[in-house]
């Protein structure tokens, strides 16, 4: 029995250690502080025995092409925080437009800055990864965005060598209003966009509410639907070694993704 002024004295004792809870693979995404559905998509889609770690960026609500370009002189700190004790196998920024407007090279190496140990990754860098996988070439895309992003968004796809048939925007001003838009709307706005000759469609933007209207997207429209988070969280567990076919958000969780299985092909994506 311990009596006050006692001093405690412990005995010796050998703990058991294992890998930990997340013992197959640990992923770290940087959120805008804005962002009202990341969380809770990533949670959804994440395998056993696999961690994801968050942090959150600070931006301005107001979001344009001025407001994104900003984002880049906070994002090694950012990517410092994500448990670096651990070490996290991938570290993504998570905004597509972003991505866009700093450019993914900038971003990814201001990750590596921040957390050396990890593959850098983007929003923009997972879904053209995404594109590649499913040999998408055609595509409609939807965002909730100004027309001075959907322009970026536009040049920049158009650039990676993508047929773009409709790009549509919602004209948003605010990352909050983005994550307001209801998933039932996200479904009649792609079902509108959507065209017979495009391979895909594309809802654009990591904050938005799409995720869970994938798959019966999939089935009316009968092509694949790419959604920002979704096509990040593939790609990162696809660079991180973790080929899970996950159902329940599209069919690109039945890809592989086999030229992403290493660092060597995260580093010259």
């Amino acid at each position: 029995m311990f009596s006050s002024g006692d001093n405690v004295a412990s005995l010796s004792r050998k703990p058991e250690l294992d890998l930990g809870k997340h013992w197959r693979a640990k992923l770290g995404f940087i959120l805008m502080s804005t962002d009202l559905a990341a969380e809770s998509d990533f949670n959804e889609m994440v395998p056993d025995g696999v961690g994801i770690h968050f942090t959150r960026l600070k931006t301005e609500d107001l979001t344009t092409n001025e407001t994104l370009a900003r984002h880049i002189n906070y994002i090694a700190d950012a990517a410092a925080r994500l448990q670096p004790d651990t070490r996290p196998d991938v570290v993504s920024y998570s905004c597509t437009s972003g991505s866009i407007v700093i450019g993914e090279e900038k971003v990814m190496a201001e990750i590596k800055t921040g957390a050396p140990y990890s593959i850098p990754m983007t929003l923009i860098t997972g879904v053209v990864d995404a594109f590649r996988e499913l040999e998408i070439k055609k595509l409609v895309v939807g965002t909730p965005y100004l027309d001075e992003i959907n322009t970026l968004e536009a040049e920049y796809l158009v650039s990676r060598g993508f047929a773009l048939l409709d790009v549509q925007g919602l004209n948003l001003k605010t990352g909050i209003e983005f994550g307001k838009v209801t998933p039932g709307y996200w479904k009649k706005f792609a079902v509108e966009i959507n065209c017979t000759d495009a391979d895909a469609i594309f809802l654009s933007c990591g904050g938005i509410r799409s995720l869970e209207i994938v798959e019966e997207l999939e089935i009316i429209c009968g092509k694949p639907v790419i959604t920002s988070n979704q096509a990040q969280m593939w790609s990162c567990l696809r660079r991180a070694g973790i080929q899970d076919k996950i159902e329940g958000f599209g069919g690109l969780f039945s890809k592989a993704g086999k030229r992403l299985m290493s660092k060597e092909a995260s580093d010259t994506s």
